[in-house]
């Protein structure tokens, strides 16, 4: 494992893999991977077994998290890979103050964008 990869998964803690997403929305584990190439969702390899899941503050109780999907396409328009957009909105921001995932928790979705949308500035 990379240690780049081993410190996303220590920054983000705490996951869900694909089938347990599945199970608890009470969709085909194909349905996840559709959202995840839909930019409904975000995913990294993790673990020993290289296994794709998703951070667990992405994740609503019926599905994605509402305000991620337009972010995820606002990080991908400033080059963000999905490793490098999951780092983006875990990481502490003290101007927030706060990490940028935690804003979107709390309904701040316009002010997240307008930071993402800087980036590819």
């Amino acid at each position: 494992m990379a240690s780049g990869d081993q410190a996303l998964e220590e920054l983000v803690g705490e996951w869900v893999d694909f089938p347990d997403l599945a199970e608890r929305w009470g969709i085909p584990v194909t349905r996840v991977h559709n959202m995840v190439n839909e930019g409904r969702l975000l995913a990294a390899r993790i673990g020993e077994t290289r296994r794709r899941a998703v951070p667990a503050l992405f994740v609503g109780e019926q599905g994605p998290l509402e305000s991620l999907r337009g972010t995820i396409s606002v990080l991908g328009d400033a080059g963000y890979s999905e490793e490098q957009a999951i780092r983006w909105l875990y990481t502490e921001d003290d101007s927030l103050p706060g990490r940028p995932v935690d804003a979107l928790r709390e309904g701040r979705k316009t002010e997240i964008r307008r930071r993402a949308q800087a980036l590819a500035w």
